[in-house]
């Protein structure tokens, strides 16, 4: 591979300095003038501004995570060979090596890094570089005790593990800002460097006094006074008034659901100050075609802060993608890998993912052998540039000796070593028809913090588990995309723009302030069709129940509002049936014209029955609706024998302006969701999709700007599976049997075969490639 557009960069390319506040080393900083420097920080910084999504050169890449720091000089080059044959073009070095690049306080050693950048640009493998501030040094955490963190238990974290350290702690910062200043200063003009990973994996914030003072800052700036702060949080309630600032405390449970929050703000903003210190001065000193990131943890679900705040500053998201017990859920994976690109709203990176086990699962068994590579092309399919793995050997001690790697200790290769050689040697026959292009989505599902952090604190039922609801709508909406080569974007609606989208879904939008719904409602007047979900428009910014009924401010345009609701119990399902089912629109067919999808003459027809299902089920939770106007639409109701539920709307729609509103009030199971779901996407006149891909068979498809279009192909399923396609493709990777066909009425179509974990990237006949 030749690696010049990567690694190429203008050395004489004009830096701007950004001014850092934590360059404590100058004469006359102390920690107190750090510490209010600190809180300047958190409570005024600004989004960095965004450009242009960062593109990946010769994307996708493939890796893994090496760290050289942990063996001999001698085994570096067997190492780095063995990633070479394995097509591999990029590896991420030097995130937990701080104590090998400062092995006591002042004195750096960064001569072996040097020479490994340089041995790994011997063998074409670019450089990402990580700043070492997960794992503090045991001299630092000794000599700088008020660098630990506290538990939420009141206890202080030690050394010997990792993340030990308090994130909002002004003498670490200050430690962390020389170290990550010595490594800018060192490899920020090195050309074998392509970017940049801040930490690892932020996890824990911090209940230590002085970061409880800092927060009750964070709410003085907020609100200004007492007075505003105590009628926004009702303290009324349990004598919870306060008089003095220093009154508040500072929890992460079972507290006023404002304070829980304002909490959750807080820990964003401190991991995003903590972050922005770093960015902002291995900005000032590295090449601007040098990327800055960090891979963010958690499986990518993990709640502790905003991820969509802390990504806004960066210039792409990362992250790591694992399985765990078990085996791939693809669906749910696939949901996760558009949830990250939702971030940004732009292609990302997999920093770390698994080859083939992990260590940390209840049972760490091992994936089925192609699966591996399945999960690879699936993150790319839904918009991955880069695929790194983790970790490269295994290391002799610690706490991970168990976990996954693709070269054992003896420095030779593991089984899964193969399967990820036969994935880069795909990439290398796939590369240029992969380059430029991205997923492209006509469909939203919304998605906030704020929102799901209110149900998690007061989630009413233990059954209401958010990933799954969020999965039960994403995993309908997917398969009606894919059909179609789209994908559906997970978004932030207080964030992104809207008016790109024909359809949006938002299935616990439980926050809902007046500039958000003011928002939303002139995306629906605009044309677009908004569809909610239970639970939506029941509190404020606040966390505050909204005066109005739900939706809250959107009721009045709804033309209805939810009368009460319940949590239902496990058994048995409560019954519901359409009163009014949804049709076609005039003019509209099932089929996309002119656009490659699934090909089965009895499309419309299949479409037509869906629209009119029998009488269906459903489960968790029910709100019974109330219209309020005179042109809004009742479309599922409640069984007559369901208690407070009976003859109840718990469905509703109505137009308004040029596109309309829809409430669903409860969950039904999934063939009437699938089938509400279409027909959502039909009355959006979204592109339409035929059902007709094989169960566990995924369909993902990049385009570019100018028009070219790739599509991979998944076989997810244990056994063989044959796919139609509508269309005429060409196969870019050997050993696919492409068998050309027609279909009624006599159009021209593919037949794909694909064994078990069989992945296929194909181009339509009519595309070049570049």
């Amino acid at each position: 591979m030749n690696l010049a557009p990567l690694l190429r960069a203008t050395r004489e390319a004009a830096q701007i300095r950004v001014p850092h506040p934590f360059q404590s080393h100058r004469k006359g900083w102390s920690i107190e003038r750090i510490s209010t420097a600190l809180l300047l920080l958190i409570f005024t910084i600004p989004s960095q501004a965004q450009t242009k999504p960062y593109a990946t050169p010769n994307a996708p890449l493939l890796g893994s995570a090496w760290y050289p720091e942990q063996w001999p000089e001698s085994q570096w080059d067997n190492d780095l060979q063995l990633m070479q044959d394995a097509h591999m073009n990029v590896v991420r070095i030097g995130e937990f090596a701080w104590s090998t690049m400062e092995p006591s306080e002042g004195h750096y050693d960064l001569d072996w890094l040097d020479r490994a950048i340089t041995l790994a640009a011997k063998h074409h493998l670019a450089v990402v570089l990580g700043t070492p501030t997960d794992a503090p040094p045991a001299w630092l955490t000794t000599k700088y005790p008020d660098t630990l963190g506290m538990n939420a238990d009141g206890h202080y974290r030690e050394h010997g593990n990792r993340r030990q350290f308090n994130y909002a702690s002004p003498r670490y910062r200050q430690l962390c800002a020389l170290i990550v200043t010595q490594l800018a200063k060192r490899f920020g003009h090195n050309p074998n460097v392509i970017g940049w990973q801040i930490g690892n994996e932020y996890t824990d914030e911090s209940f230590d006094p002085a970061t409880k003072a800092q927060f009750q800052h964070f709410l003085q700036a907020k609100y200004k006074t007492l007075a505003n702060l105590n009628q926004q949080w009702a303290t009324a309630y349990w004598s919870q008034a306060y008089t003095a600032w220093s009154q508040i405390p500072m929890q992460n449970t079972n507290e006023n659901p404002g304070l829980l929050l304002d909490h959750k703000h807080f820990v964003t903003a401190t991991w995003r100050s903590f972050q922005r210190e770093q960015f902002d001065i291995l900005r000032a000193s590295i090449l601007p075609t040098q990327f800055i990131t960090t891979n963010i943890g958690g499986l990518a679900w993990s709640d502790n802060w905003d991820h969509y705040a802390i990504t806004a500053d960066l210039d792409l998201a990362s992250w790591d993608d694992y399985v765990g017990q078990g085996h791939l859920d693809a669906p749910k994976n696939a949901m996760l890998n558009d949830f990250v690109r939702g971030w940004k709203r732009q292609n990302f990176w997999v920093m770390e993912t698994e080859p083939a086990s992990v260590n940390w699962a209840p049972i760490n068994n091992a994936l089925s052998p192609g699966e591996t590579r399945a999960l690879a092309w699936q993150t790319i399919g839904h918009g991955a540039d880069a695929v790194l793995y983790w970790q490269w050997r295994n290391a002799l001690n610690g706490q991970e000796q168990y976990h996954g790697a693709i070269v054992g200790p003896d420095g030779k290769h593991l089984p899964i070593y193969d399967e990820i050689k036969q994935l880069g040697h795909d990439l290398d026959l796939t590369r240029t028809a992969i380059a430029g292009t991205s997923p492209h989505a006509e469909i939203a599902i919304l998605h906030d913090y704020d929102s799901r952090w209110a149900i998690d604190f007061q989630p009413h039922t233990k059954d209401y588990d958010q990933q799954q609801i969020l999965l039960r709508f994403y995993t309908p909406l997917q398969r009606i995309a894919q059909s179609s080569g789209q994908a559906v974007d997970i978004i932030d609606p207080t964030a992104a723009p809207l008016d790109g989208y024909k359809l949006l879904v938002a299935p616990s939008l439980n926050v809902i302030s007046e500039s958000l719904a003011k928002k939303l409602l002139a995306y629906v007047q605009q044309g677009g069709h908004l569809l909610l979900g239970p639970r939506s428009g029941m509190k404020d910014e606040f966390n505050g129940l909204n005066p109005q009924r739900q939706p809250g401010p959107l009721a009045a345009a709804l033309g209805a509002h939810v009368e009460q609701y319940y949590a239902l119990d496990p058994e048995p399902p409560v019954s519901i049936a359409l009163t009014n089912p949804p049709h076609l629109p005039a003019g509209v067919s099932c089929i996309p014209p002119g656009n490659p999808s699934p090909s089965d003459p009895s499309a419309d027809q299949r479409c037509m029955e869906l629209l009119h299902p029998a009488s269906s089920r459903a489960d968790i939770w029910a709100e019974t609706l109330i219209p309020t106007a005179p042109d809004t639409q009742v479309v599922l109701r409640y069984a007559h024998d369901t208690g407070w539920l009976s003859d109840k709307a718990a469905m509703i729609t109505r137009p308004l302006g040029k596109g309309s509103i829809t409430y669903l009030g409860t969950l039904p199971e999934a063939q009437l969701l699938r089938d509400l779901l279409l027909s959502a996407v039909m009355q959006a006149h979204a592109w339409l999709a035929n059902p007709g891909l094989p169960a566990e068979v995924e369909l993902c498809r990049r385009t570019s700007a100018d028009g070219r279009s790739v599509y991979v192909l998944i076989n997810h399923n244990s056994i063989s599976k044959r796919i139609t396609l509508a269309g005429r493709f060409h196969s870019l990777l050997p050993d696919i049997t492409l068998t050309p066909t027609r279909t009624a009425p006599d159009l021209p179509a593919t037949q794909i075969d694909l064994s078990p974990q069989g992945v296929a990237v194909l181009i339509p006949e009519t595309t070049s490639t570049p």
